[in-house]
């Protein structure tokens, strides 16, 4: 296979929250691949970390690491702005960090629960993006993107419910933030992967509830890190979606067609 080259990727700076593992880990080696500079987030797996930025540096790109717990508005906003100071720019940031904390039905669910997920899936994006914001105005624009979840639709199950209201929340956030920043020249879209296979899934997911989404995937099989990265690069490259804003791309083999 060719190797997918977006020169107006070189030399951008953004951050990406959660890329140490999953997801997260497989956009900054993307990113990396383009030749742009790399924020590599991470709170606990710092090993992971430390590999995913050696990666970015193999692959042509430069990287930062930052730790942060993103649940706490300061530390998260902490993250941005040493970023921003250590590439001397800010051009793109990719709201990723997230959990489900726990799987708990709402008939269980406590105060804490709550502010647990909802801090760590909905106020980590907006903390970390006012404290970005300055930056990509000051960069003349550039781009958002929020990772959501194929639970934002459908409700989720399996005590997951709280998790995908808290990612409903993100989508139409993104919606928000699209109307009120594209002024100043920054996209705002969203991704929503579906069922994909990484650590999030080893920690919340049983395999027979593996089993059981996977039975109604019509592409026949669940998803890896690598199938979420093309909707990223597209959204962050303006040449390929700048007459988009507000959307969120679903990544998800067919489990859900809205």
């Amino acid at each position: 296979m060719t190797a997918l080259s977006l020169p107006e990727l070189k030399g951008k700076a953004l951050l990406i929250t959660g890329a140490s593992t999953g997801i997260g880990a497989a956009l900054a080696r993307a990113f990396g691949a383009q030749g742009a500079m790399v924020g590599v987030h991470y709170n606990s797996s710092a090993d992971a970390a430390r590999a995913v930025a050696e990666e970015v540096v193999a692959a042509g790109g430069r990287a930062h690491l930052v730790r942060a717990d993103a649940a706490r508005s300061g530390e998260i906003a902490r993250a941005v702005e040493e970023t921003a100071a250590a590439f001397g720019r800010l051009d793109g940031l990719i709201n990723n960090a997230g959990g489900m904390v726990a799987r708990l039905p709402y008939a269980e669910m406590t105060d804490e629960h709550y502010d647990a997920v909802m801090d760590l899936n909905g106020r980590s994006v907006l903390a970390a993006t006012r404290a970005a914001l300055p930056h990509m105005k000051a960069a003349g624009g550039g781009f958002v993107i929020n990772t959501t979840s194929i639970a934002a639709r459908n409700g989720a199950s399996g005590g997951a419910g709280l998790y995908g209201s808290s990612k409903a929340f993100v989508a139409n956030v993104t919606r928000g933030m699209a109307k009120e920043f594209i002024p100043f020249g920054i996209r705002v879209n969203a991704v929503a992967p579906g069922v994909i296979e990484t650590p999030f899934h080893e920690r919340y997911s049983t395999e027979a509830q593996l089993k059981a989404q996977l039975a109604t995937v019509p592409q026949g099989r669940l998803g890896v890190a690598e199938d979420c990265v093309g909707a990223y690069l597209f959204l962050a490259c303006a040449s390929l979606s700048g007459y988009i804003i507000g959307q969120t791309i679903e990544v998800n083999g067919g489990m859900l067609m809205p």
